[in-house]
């Protein structure tokens, strides 16, 4: 009796792993128009200091080698839509009081017209602040205690699935995290082509302590890392202090002084594959950063 207990038990377990998987699969779509590529490019002079007043007609794009047809050109001025998503898993302790005071931070530093989303992720992602245009957060936020595991690359999906129904062409997540992953339902691979498909650069900032094994650290800032190099961020180590309020004030700031720019690619295959990007600007001596490419669609 017992054994055929057991057996049963096991049954209904796989049934219902099996079906929250299938569930995951179904939520891994979002929707975007994938006719139209969007690209944020940040240009730099030799000293790196923010480059603005440049015309449309001294950018191009190139995808795999071939250069395309920029549609729209929208200058620095253009608002941002953000996410911010801050780590409250277990591991984050020490930290969490010092990642609101980042989110803070970053909202002081937007505009009017600016809208931001804050989101805490742990064993769950969950909102704390909807878009709005606000210079603080609401008492929520300050209720936020570490917790549980970590679902980094889930928070990373879910923000870029909130920022996909937003009509802002600017786009960006930002993340405040020590970088370990330990529950996700999806992968790195799955919530960076999430933020590819809606255009957004993600930037992310290590919280980890200081005291974290150094194998340990470089494994999670190598994560960090990646989210912000393929997609055109930027990665600030160990903040703390002035260092930390000065990164801040940086990426509030280039996301206020990017350019953006739309394409409809020549190449219209739905294979799923990746597609290189490379944006270029007649004028000696600059730096661009952005996005290093996109998966395109696939047909089913």
């Amino acid at each position: 009796m017992i054994a055929d207990f057991i057996k049963t038990f096991l049954a209904v377990f796989l049934l219902l792993f099996a079906f929250q998987q299938t569930r995951a699969q179904d939520d891994d779509v979002i929707k975007v128009d994938s006719s139209i590529v969007v690209i944020n490019a940040a240009v730099f002079d030799s000293q790196g200091l923010p480059v603005s007043d440049l015309i449309r007609k001294q950018f191009s794009v190139y995808e795999d080698g071939i250069q395309q047809e920029i549609l729209d050109f929208l200058p620095e001025s253009t608002p941002f839509a953000a996410v911010i998503l801050v780590d409250t898993s277990g591991s984050m302790e020490s930290r969490v009081s010092l990642a609101r005071g980042a989110a803070i931070k970053f909202i002081e530093g937007m505009r009017n017209d600016d809208v931001v989303a804050v989101y805490n992720f742990d064993s769950e992602v969950a909102l704390v602040s909807d878009f709005g245009s606000f210079r603080g957060l609401n008492d929520k936020a300050y209720e936020l205690k570490s917790k549980g595991m970590t679902k980094l690359n889930d928070a990373v999906y879910e923000a870029a699935a909130a920022l996909s129904n937003r009509p802002e062409k600017r786009k960006a997540i930002i993340v405040l995290s020590d970088g370990e992953d330990t529950m996700s339902s999806r992968s790195m691979d799955k919530a960076l082509k999430a933020a590819l498909d809606v255009g957004a650069n993600i930037y992310t900032v290590d919280m980890a302590d200081t005291t974290t094994p150094s194998k340990n650290r470089g494994q999670n800032q190598a994560a960090l890392k990646k989210f912000a190099e393929r997609t055109g961020g930027t990665f600030v180590a160990s903040p703390g202090g002035q260092s930390m309020r000065d990164a801040f004030v940086r990426i509030v700031s280039e996301l206020g002084q990017q350019y953006t720019l739309t394409y409809s690619p020549t190449n219209t295959k739905t294979d799923g594959k990746w597609r290189n990007i490379e944006v270029r600007v007649a004028k000696p001596n600059l730096t661009i950063r952005t996005r290093k490419g996109y998966n395109a669609a696939k047909s089913k």
